[in-house]
């Protein structure tokens, strides 16, 4: 099933069809608005983080726009491809690392470096099993991104969109927690699932 913010994205970016814009300028685009949003919360402000994880919720929206429009405007490339892969990961390595900075200093400390590393870390390295993936499984060369886990057009990755209402109540500091660890959860599935694919 094609995820929810996928179909609205489909919609969404139908006029921008018959512009000049391109798919690579929209990846390039909302990479910018995600670093924006994420730097916002290193500065361990709570008016900033609001701020921040609105842009970066946008941010993450819009990522579904640029694949959308290299279908319609047929300008579907392995540049595209790659680029969207490593805007990805930069966005939450980012995220990780700034919110990780933030509460650093103020209620973590030191765990929140190790705690923002560690998510960074498994971002980029999930980049690299995800790429592993899709060349295991022939898609690469189609242009076509690994899927993530998902259930009744909601995909895992959906539930960064929760970061924007979570960081205005002031939970910030679970969810980091929670998401860092599953950043690491998931970086281990992702490597297991490389495993057994090469193993097959």
């Amino acid at each position: 099933m094609i995820p929810w913010d996928q179909r609205a994205a489909r919609v969404l970016v139908r006029p921008l069809v018959h512009s000049p814009v391109t798919p690579n300028q929209l990846t390039l685009f909302t990479l910018l608005l995600a670093l924006a949003g994420a730097g916002l919360f290193a500065a361990g402000d709570l008016a900033l983080s609001n701020w921040g994880a609105s842009l970066f919720v946008l941010a993450r929206f819009l990522d579904h726009f640029d694949g959308e429009l290299a279908r319609q405007k047929g300008m579907s490339s392995k540049l595209g491809y790659y680029l969207d892969y490593a805007a990805g990961a930069l966005s939450y390595g980012a995220l990780f690392l700034c919110i990780g900075i933030g509460l650093g200093n103020l209620e973590l400390g030191r765990w929140g470096i190790i705690l923002g590393l560690a998510g960074a870390a498994s971002a980029v390295i999930s980049m690299f099993t995800n790429l592993g993936i899709d060349k295991a499984r022939d898609t690469a060369d189609e242009g076509e991104a690994v899927g993530y886990p998902g259930f009744a057009g909601f995909e895992l990755e959906d539930g960064i969109y929760l970061i924007a209402p979570i960081t205005w109540a002031g939970w910030l500091l679970p969810f980091f927690v929670a998401a860092s660890i599953g950043a690491a959860v998931y970086c281990l599935w992702t490597c297991w699932s490389l495993i057994l694919i090469r193993k097959q």
